[in-house]
């Protein structure tokens, strides 16, 4: 009996890398509590991890509880209803002041398409990567979360675990690996430039934008319309100003539940004896990569808008171009008052940054028309 009641346990049947995921599990939580990384995203994700590598739980089996759950992400339930969330707390003014905004946002995009061509070229016996995962690998430089989650689970959804832990990762390390990037491809001449004060931007245009986004991406790229729809529907309920309810609601409570599943069960994925291997940890390499590839081409972008703005216009803005609402714009206001404390350039950078969430919902209707 004593017999049978220990090889009933999980300690007689653990291996090492299941242990191995426990003990990342807890970096994670470290990281999400102590050093205070994104922590209403790194926390449940790093539990989901820790829950999935207990052997014989069942926790992810069919019908086990996550394995319910996980269907959110499978049919693709939750990653607009994290949009709707979004677009309700979410300010489009400064993209509405400075439109050229857009293109520092659009821009910003170019860390996913290069990341894709560098990952299709992959073809070893050992390391080889289809088109379409190589695309899902790509949206991990639009530093959206749900995107990555959205296309991954359409193009790849065996690699869901290694691209969403990736694209939550980096959207924490924002301040660490950003910085350096803009630093890089920028002067200190350029990062002193003082932007003039954003126009105020009508009620009317405020509700008038989520529904011309709404029209021209649903005409011009219907595969993003799940995303950009959602995102712009709870743009509209911030802002009509009759539906403050439902506003409230899709900014609190919904979102909560929603970030709550997303994170346990995106964690829950990754399963030691799926999750470690050498296509897991290029992935992981690779985004890295992308990410930094998406602020240079920001950055380099803005340069070029420098000039041909006789220097109004500061290149940092463009490292907010990535869709890391609203951290991206936290580290241009950073990184600009190293150089002069009296440089104010966040609002300036809300306007790229809430670009790149619109760019980056299209650049995965793009890439899902063309693969999907």
């Amino acid at each position: 009996m004593l017999q049978a009641l220990w090889e009933s346990t999980g300690l007689y049947v653990i291996s090492w890398r299941e242990a191995l995921m426990i003990v990342v599990a807890f970096i994670l939580m470290y990281l999400g509590i102590r050093r205070k990384y994104e922590p209403l995203l790194l926390v449940p994700i790093a539990f989901g991890v820790f829950l999935a590598n207990f052997p014989k739980s069942g926790i992810m089996d069919p019908g086990g509880l996550l394995h319910i759950l996980y269907q959110g992400i499978e049919l693709g339930i939750y990653p607009p209803l994290v949009f709707l969330g979004v677009g309700a707390m979410t300010d489009f003014g400064p993209l509405i002041a400075n439109p050229r905004s857009l293109l520092l946002g659009a821009a910003a995009q170019l860390g996913i398409f290069a990341t894709f061509a560098i990952a299709s070229t992959f073809n070893s016996p050992w390391l080889s990567f289809s088109l379409e995962e190589a695309a899902a690998i790509g949206i991990i430089a639009g530093a959206d979360g749900p995107t990555a989650i959205f296309l991954t689970a359409i193009l790849a959804p065996h690699l869901l675990a290694p691209i969403a832990i990736a694209a939550y990762s980096y959207m924490a390390l924002v301040p660490i690996i950003q910085p350096p990037v803009m630093k890089l491809l920028t002067t200190k001449t350029e990062r002193r430039i003082k932007m003039t004060q954003l126009r105020k931007v009508s009620r009317l245009e405020k509700i008038l934008f989520p529904i011309v986004v709404t029209l021209f991406s649903g005409l011009l790229v219907p595969n993003s319309l799940p995303l950009v729809g959602t995102l712009m529907l709870g743009n509209l309920l911030r802002e009509c100003g009759v539906t403050q309810r439902l506003s409230y609601t899709a900014q609190n409570e919904l979102m909560n539940i929603v970030t709550i599943f997303v994170g346990l069960t995106v964690g829950a994925t990754a399963n030691g004896e799926a999750f470690l291997s050498i296509s897991t940890l290029t992935i992981l390499v690779l985004g890295a990569a992308s990410f930094a590839l998406a602020t240079a081409g920001g950055v380099l972008f803005g340069k070029l808008m420098c000039v041909l703005s006789k220097g109004k216009i500061n290149p940092l803005i463009g490292a907010a171009g990535v869709s890391a609402v609203p951290m991206s714009a936290r580290v241009v206001q950073v990184v600009g008052q190293e150089e002069d404390r009296s440089n104010f350039l966040l609002m300036h950078a809300m306007g790229p940054n809430v670009a790149g969430v619109i760019s980056s919902a299209i650049a995965a209707g793009v890439l899902l028309s063309l693969l999907g």
